[in-house]
């Protein structure tokens, strides 16, 4: 199973220059193979949320991407629930300083990690290079 963080399932919502390529790479793969988490709900909807506050979109249109993206991830996806494990990890992650992570990146590689995912589907660069550091499967699947 391939888990998708935040910056790799946004452009399925949002119109990015990288839409169009995630959403190919998301078609080609076979029902029940792509993961996200309750975390990525959450990253989802702070990243529509701060769009409406900066006026970049407004609150029915923002309301309307968050029920778009919960009824999708319902649907065609399936949803991993973080618990205390993936926490505990997480906080590892952050403590490997060199890694330079932030939680909710190392929220994302715990929960793959602790799900045995077979990698991490991201276009967060800095994700990338805490990952390798990390020794967990990460990879930019598209450019």
């Amino acid at each position: 199973m391939i888990y998708l963080d935040t910056s790799f399932v946004t452009p399925l919502f949002r119109v990015e220059s990288r839409s169009g390529k995630v959403a190919d790479f998301v078609s080609r793969q076979a029902v029940g193979t792509l993961a996200v988490s309750k975390w990525t709900s959450v990253e989802f909807t702070s990243v529509v949320s701060r769009s409406v506050r900066m006026g970049g979109l407004t609150a029915d249109v923002g309301r309307s991407l968050v029920e778009e993206f919960d009824a999708t991830i319902v649907s065609s996806f399936v949803m991993l629930t973080p618990n205390s494990y993936d926490f505990d990890l997480a906080q590892e992650y952050v403590a490997h300083f060199s890694t330079h992570l932030r939680a909710p990146d190392a929220l994302h590689l715990a929960i793959a990690h602790n799900n045995g995912m077979e990698f991490i589907a991201t276009l967060d660069e800095g994700m990338l290079a805490a990952a390798k550091k990390l020794k967990i499967s990460a990879k930019r699947v598209i450019r």
